[in-house]
């Protein structure tokens, strides 16, 4: 029988279109317990590499006859190695090539749709990590939104588009994962914006959001309008763009609302947090269709692979927006907050210049799923 690798990309494909899965996870049973693979077409089964060195015989007919089997472990060799084993046993088997490390970077861009005159906005799905990135496009020139530290993904994409990207923003400051929004922006040549109120300690020069402001895209053709919406961050700053979408950082999910405690200050936040989500996105259209920064589990991902959704519907079903009483919104907001995200603090420093960690190290600091959101 065969062993093949399958890539993050092939991957995300089959997860999107809800082709079965089986993954055998060759990763510690930490490890697999804290983030994994996950699509709501997955079935999982955690076995500990050093627990098969003696072979997979006696784990065969806990592995479906009707399903793909993909391997994974954490940079891939371990997996290859588990596959083989397999393969002898006579089944046809996958490794995930790269291991959970490619499945942490791989940033995969959807169309979102169409923009005032021709232009087009695209979200990049981050499906291994939960985070969420957007390129919008018009007129030659392209605005990104919360990109990664894969900055090559999005210049690459940027120029099979033929378009010059002039503009980088940041919601806020993050705390999960690195941002490579000044890093693309000082490489092309464009403006990277930040929060003023989040950037008090920043190294770098970059220009200020201000509410109220317009960032235009193409000529004039696109408007950017900053919402300064506190919460999550102090500086936590929202944007519509093009009068229909609203891009709403780490504030409001699909599911879940931002959390407030990332840099220790959950209670003093929490009013801030009510207000944005209360006062601030209620006066807003809720025609809007909400863009979050992440997204926190596979079933908040449309049919085609985005996550998005009308702000009227979240106003009905999302359960952080329909608190009556604000001390019990307090007690959903600070009572029962997940753990902090790994390496969030170092992550933060990096965010503000502090510190510049190798390639490697970085990968090393966002192992692990986002935990922005109050659960």
């Amino acid at each position: 029988m065969t062993v093949q690798a399958i890539t993050a990309s092939e991957l995300t494909r089959k997860i999107r279109e809800r082709k079965p899965l089986f993954v055998l996870d060759v990763r510690n049973a930490d490890a697999f317990a804290d983030w994994k693979v996950e699509g709501v077409s997955i079935e999982h089964l955690n076995i500990p590499y050093f627990d098969l060195l003696d072979g997979v015989e006696e784990i065969m007919d806990q592995l479906p006859e009707d399903r793909d089997i993909v391997v994974v472990c954490a940079k891939e060799g371990s997996s290859v190695m588990v596959a083989e084993m397999i393969a002898e046993e006579g089944r046809n088997v996958h490794y995930l090539s790269g291991g959970m490390k490619a499945w942490s970077e791989h940033l995969e861009p959807i169309k979102i749709g169409d923009l005032t005159g021709g232009g087009e906005l695209y979200q990049f799905v981050r499906i291994g990590k939960g985070c969420l990135s957007y390129m919008i496009i018009s007129n030659g020139e392209a605005a990104i939104v919360d990109a990664t530290r894969m900055t090559d993904v999005f210049i690459q994409f940027a120029n099979e588009k033929n378009v010059k990207i002039t503009n980088v923003l940041d919601t806020h400051l993050h705390a999960d994962h690195i941002s490579g929004g000044r890093h693309i922006a000082e490489e092309v040549g464009g403006t990277y914006w930040l929060p003023p109120k989040d950037a008090e300690e920043v190294t770098f020069t970059y220009r200020p959001l201000h509410d109220g402001d317009t960032i235009t895209v193409g000529n004039s053709v696109i408007a950017i309008q900053p919402l300064y919406s506190p919460g999550h961050t102090i500086g936590s700053t929202s944007f519509i763009v093009d009068d229909t979408y609203l891009m709403s950082g780490d504030i409001l999910f699909i599911d879940s609302i931002g959390r407030p405690d990332l840099a220790g200050l959950a209670e003093d936040w929490v009013g801030d947090l009510r207000e944005t989500l209360y006062e601030r996105y209620r006066n807003l259209s809720e025609d809007l269709i909400v863009l979050p920064a992440h997204f926190m589990v596979m079933e908040e991902l449309n049919e085609n692979g985005s996550v998005a959704e009308k702000l009227s519907v979240l106003l009905k079903n999302n359960h952080g927006l329909n608190v009556e009483k604000e001390e019990d919104f307090r007690q959903l907001v600070t009572g029962n907050l997940p753990p902090q995200p790994n390496a969030y603090q170092e992550i933060r420093k990096t965010n503000m210049g502090h510190i510049t960690p190798d390639e490697e190290t970085q990968r090393e600091m966002e192992i692990g799923p986002n935990r922005c959101a109050v659960r």
